[in-house]
């Protein structure tokens, strides 16, 4: 089992760059496959993007592709997210999960665990 804790949320201005961080404890954090997701106020939970084992394979929802990146330390046993040039659409709360196929995943029900949520709020 893996514990994972979210942070680095927070309120900015459309344009504004804000890099998100999971931290991971428990089982060995690159025994797994990693990825974020995100959900606004009203809507589903939604994937943005994942991170194979090893850090060497990514994939991103087009909504945020050339956006955001997706990296992890495994030394350090966290994931992290940078956003980059943030619309007031990207209001959400966002997820940090673990995957034990080891292999980067779009799909939410390949993730086994899954943190709290950090709040993300964009003003325009």
């Amino acid at each position: 089992q893996v514990q994972l804790v979210e942070s680095g949320g927070g309120l900015v201005q459309a344009g504004d760059s804000l890099t998100l961080s999971c931290a991971a404890s428990g089982r060995t954090f690159s025994s797994y496959a990693m990825g974020w997701f995100r959900q606004a106020p009203g809507k589903g939970r939604v994937f943005l993007a994942t991170i194979n084992w090893i850090g060497i394979t990514t994939y991103y929802a087009d909504s945020v592709k050339g956006r955001f990146t997706i990296s992890r330390d495994n030394a350090k046993n966290t994931l992290y997210l940078e956003m980059n040039s943030l619309k007031p659409e990207d209001t959400a709360v966002y997820y940090c999960a673990a995957s034990g196929g080891k292999i980067a995943t779009a799909h939410r029900i390949d993730y086994d665990y899954w943190g709290q949520g950090t709040q993300v709020t964009v003003s325009s």
